[in-house]
């Protein structure tokens, strides 16, 4: 039998942030049943680790949504650490994704990694096409959006108030003329969010990956922090509170320079434990 993990990551307390699946030894698993299992579990990420392929690292990881296998992605970065931590691996780790190496590093149920990745905007998205998907008025967008990317891309849109983004309702119909204006983004994956000096509101919404909306996206909190500190021409540290909107607060925090590495932080929790039936 395999067994699995369930952490809550991006949260001090069970039942909060965001769900993670962890099979810690996939390597007796089909490769065909993957994203069956994933699907299964019905998490926006579920993760399956095999041996490093490198002398010195410490573990594969390979990341699935309910609909694709993801290069990469944050908050099952940030739960895996924290999983092998408690499994008496670190504190520093090197972890094999599909973006290649990823140094990360472990303190009790505390994890961060850091990643050296050139921040790539892909394309400006319209913003009434935005506001659409949304789900809100056009007026409601504070500037253009803007598609972006450090592994995976999101569309990041500011809204005008912390009403607008508990406002969104998103649209499925134009989220599908999204992702065929745009192939370039995962999806047309929206990232609205709302900025407080450094205290950022946000929601990360992926329908048509049947992620109506994630508690906890790390992968784009490390994007937003990227962009933010290129628009600001200065450092930023910022704190991100996403999930409220949907019963599981999370709390991310990002620091980023300009045209520099960006660091991800945040803590996880274990939930669950179980096998698969074989």
């Amino acid at each position: 039998m395999t067994g699995y993990l369930v952490y809550d990551v991006f949260t001090d307390r069970r039942y909060g942030g965001n769900q993670l699946a962890i099979l810690p030894d996939a390597r007796d698993l089909p490769e065909a049943e993957l994203q069956l299992i994933a699907q299964e579990f019905n998490f926006s990420e579920t993760v399956f680790l095999y041996p490093p392929d490198k002398p010195g690292h410490d573990a594969r990881i390979r990341i699935f949504t309910p609909t694709m296998e993801l290069p990469f992605a944050g908050h099952p970065t940030i739960g895996t650490a924290v999983m092998l931590g408690d499994a008496g691996l670190g504190p520093d780790l090197v972890l094999e994704l599909g973006i290649g190496p990823l140094n990360a590093r472990v303190e009790g149920s505390r994890a961060s990694f850091t990643t050296g990745m050139a921040l790539k905007r892909l394309a400006a998205p319209e913003t009434a096409l935005v506001a659409d998907a949304l789900g809100i008025a056009a007026g409601e967008i504070a500037a253009r959006p803007v598609m972006a990317t450090l592994g995976l891309g999101f569309t990041f849109t500011p809204l005008v108030s912390r009403a607008a983004l508990a406002a969104c309702s998103p649209d499925i119909a134009a989220f599908r003329r999204g992702a065929e204006a745009h192939p370039e983004g995962m999806d047309f994956a929206q990232y609205a969010y709302v900025e407080d000096g450094n205290t950022i509101h946000a929601r990360m919404f992926a329908p048509l990956d049947n992620i109506p909306e994630d508690p906890a996206t790390g992968s784009a909190a490390a994007t937003l922090a990227a962009l933010l500190a290129e628009m600001r021409g200065a450092p930023v540290a910022l704190t991100i509170r996403q999930g409220e909107d949907m019963g599981r607060p999370s709390l991310i925090e990002a620091s980023a320079t300009p045209g520099g590495p960006v660091t991800v932080s945040g803590e996880a929790v274990p939930v669950t434990r179980g096998e698969l039936l074989r």
